[in-house]
C-alpha cells in the first residue's frame, strides 16, 4: 500500500516537472541597453537554477542574450525557428543544443510549445504579443497547465496588464482570469514563480459562466 503510494507520487511529482522554459522576446539590436541586460540576468537565473531554454533560435536581440546567458550557466538551449529566416543572417544552430527548423510559424510556435513546461515573455514586438496571447487562452480552455510569467521590465507590460483588466471589468473574461498569468518585476521573480508553482486543473473556472 504504501509502496503504491510513493510509485503515484513519484508519478505525479514527474507529471509537474519543470524542465524547459521557453522565452519570447524581441529579436531587435535597438533596443534601450535594460532590456538586454535584464534578458541576459533572466538566462542567467534559468541556467543556474537547473533549467534549459526553448527560444526562437535567433542570433539578434533578446532572444540572443537570453539563450546565451542560459549557455554560460549551464543550461541546455533549444532554437526552433521557421526556415524563411534559418539563414546565417539570423539563425543560432552553433549555440543551441537542439535546434529545429519548422516550415513556418504556426508550426514554430506549436513546437515551441511542445518542447516546453513554462512560459516566460520578455519585452517584445507584435510576435511576442501573438505567442503569449495564443498560451494565455490554450491554458484558459485547459489545453494547458503552465505557468507563464510577463516579465514588466522598465514597466514595459503595464499597458497591456491595464488591458487585461479593463477585459475583466468589462466582463469578456472573469475574475478568476487572472490567475492565468504572473507578473514578474524581476528574473530573479519569474524563475522562482516558475520554482514554485502548482498547475491546477480548473479550466471551467477560467471561463465565462
Amino acid at each position: 500500500m504504501v509502496q503504491g503510494f510513493v510509485v503515484l507520487i513519484t508519478i505525479l511529482l514527474e507529471e509537474v516537472l519543470i524542465k524547459n522554459i521557453c522565452v519570447y522576446a524581441s529579436s531587435s539590436n535597438d533596443l534601450a541597453e535594460i532590456y538586454y541586460k535584464t534578458a541576459a540576468e533572466l538566462g542567467a537565473a534559468i541556467g543556474s537554477n537547473g533549467f534549459n531554454i526553448v527560444y526562437g533560435g535567433s542570433r539578434r536581440g533578446l532572444m540572443y542574450a537570453c539563450a546565451g546567458a542560459v549557455k554560460n550557466a549551464g543550461g541546455k538551449v533549444i532554437g526552433i525557428m521557421p526556415e524563411i529566416f534559418a539563414n546565417p543572417k539570423f539563425a543560432n544552430p552553433e549555440d543551441c543544443d537542439e535546434f529545429y527548423v519548422t516550415s513556418g510559424m504556426r508550426e514554430r510556435k506549436a513546437l515551441l510549445d511542445e518542447k516546453s513546461d513554462a512560459v516566460i515573455a520578455l519585452a517584445g514586438g507584435f510576435g511576442t504579443l501573438e505567442e503569449l496571447s495564443e498560451m494565455i487562452v490554450q491554458k484558459q480552455l485547459g489545453y494547458n497547465t503552465k505557468p507563464i510569467v510577463l516579465l514588466n521590465t522598465n514597466g514595459f507590460y503595464d499597458n497591456l496588464v491595464k488591458f487585461f483588466e479593463d477585459i475583466i471589468k468589462e466582463k469578456f473574461a472573469n475574475t478568476e482570469s487572472r490567475e492565468l498569468y504572473y507578473i514578474a518585476s524581476t528574473p530573479e521573480e519569474a524563475v522562482e514563480f516558475i520554482k514554485n508553482y502548482i498547475p491546477e486543473e480548473a479550466v471551467s473556472k477560467f471561463l465565462i459562466r
